[in-house]
């Protein structure tokens, strides 16, 4: 299990979390540094890459040694990576506060990157500076990416990020809203895709390729107005999962899950009360009914059945951004810092 936080860099364990330990200094990523999203390598399952405050960031031994990824990405806060499932060697990069918000795409895998045009400017009304916290890819077809701001909007491209059109603006009816947290693509048995797009307070979902889209408000569907993330189980077309607060950062939280696509929801146990809001959620291909999701102030649960339960870690972190696992354990622990 990999944490990724915001002053701590990352903390990990190799052994189900009784022991946690945080990078060593003397690597290109800082041991305190903000580290803001985290993506396991889909060329190499023991790989990762992750987004902090200054670029790009790529471990090749489950997260123990970091080296820079020199590109264009250099010098930007990286809040978001995305691969394409029909062809990883796409993947998509967002970038915002306290930076510049732009969509970044490479073609090999990660080792070179270049701007796409969708851009935003540098302040905005809802949170000052926008940052790019959601990105999805059609699972067949890796030129059709979305990107959602916050606080900037929905916007799709179906040519790799040549060319955009703003998808959010059809929501007037709802009240509207430009404050997206997550976008999800699932593609159904017949062939057909739902789209699932998550706003501060609500959750937008369609059926005929984002023509037209329902609405979930957040209050009155889940019970707590402040909706932060989405988790879909690997493997699966059907089995969701959403997380939710009363706020940011919040006093409280929940997780509920959905087995149809995001039409109906049930709350998950959990079996100690949250402190914050849900913020981060991880998954594997590995075994896809263990799941992790964390608190912002971080709360580290774990769920071994699809997320219908979860247990608390007894480690507690500072602020967490992203969490992750992947399989096995490293040959070398690098001389970690031991946190326990």
């Amino acid at each position: 299990m990999i944490v990724a936080t915001d002053g701590q860099a990352l903390i990990r364990t190799h052994d189900e979390g009784e022991n946690w330990y945080r990078i060593n200094i003397g690597q290109d990523l800082e041991y305190d540094d903000r580290v803001r999203c985290l993506l396991v390598d889909p060329a190499d399952p023991t790989a990762l890459f992750a987004g902090a405050e200054k670029g790009l960031f790529y471990s090749s031994d489950r997260g123990v040694h970091w080296s820079r990824v020199e590109c264009a990405l250099d010098g930007f806060s990286v809040w978001k990576i995305v691969a394409s499932e029909s062809d990883p060697k796409v993947m998509y990069a967002g970038t915002g506060a306290p930076t510049l918000s732009i969509l970044f795409r490479s073609r090999d895998g990660g080792k070179t990157w270049e701007r796409t045009t969708l851009e935003m400017p540098e302040f905005c009304a809802g949170v000052n500076r926008p940052r790019m916290l959601a990105l999805a890819v059609d699972p067949d077809d890796a030129n059709d990416v979305w990107a959602g701001v916050e606080e900037g909007g929905l916007h799709r491209s179906r040519d790799g990020g040549d060319t955009w059109e703003r998808i959010d603006t059809n929501w007037s009816e709802f009240g509207g809203n430009s404050d997206i947290h997550d976008i999800m693509v699932l593609k159904q048995p017949d062939g057909s895709k739902v789209h699932l797009a998550l706003t501060v307070i609500a959750l937008y979902r369609s059926t005929d390729d984002g023509k037209t889209w329902t609405r979930q408000p957040a209050k009155e569907t889940w019970g707590l107005r402040y909706s932060r993330l989405l988790l879909r189980k690997p493997g699966s077309s059907q089995d969701v999962a959403v997380g939710i607060g009363d706020g940011t950062p919040g006093t409280q939280a929940s997780i509920l899950v959905s087995n149809d696509a995001g039409q109906t929801w049930t709350k998950s146990e959990l079996d100690k009360p949250s402190n914050s809001c849900m913020w981060a959620f991880g998954a594997n291909p590995e075994d896809p009914d263990y799941l992790l999701a964390a608190s912002k102030f971080g709360y580290l649960y774990r769920s071994t059945d699809a997320g219908k339960t979860w247990a608390k870690e007894w480690r507690e972190f500072n602020e967490v951004t992203d969490i992750t696992w992947v399989p096995g354990v490293p040959e070398d622990l690098g001389l970690p810092h031991v946190t326990n």
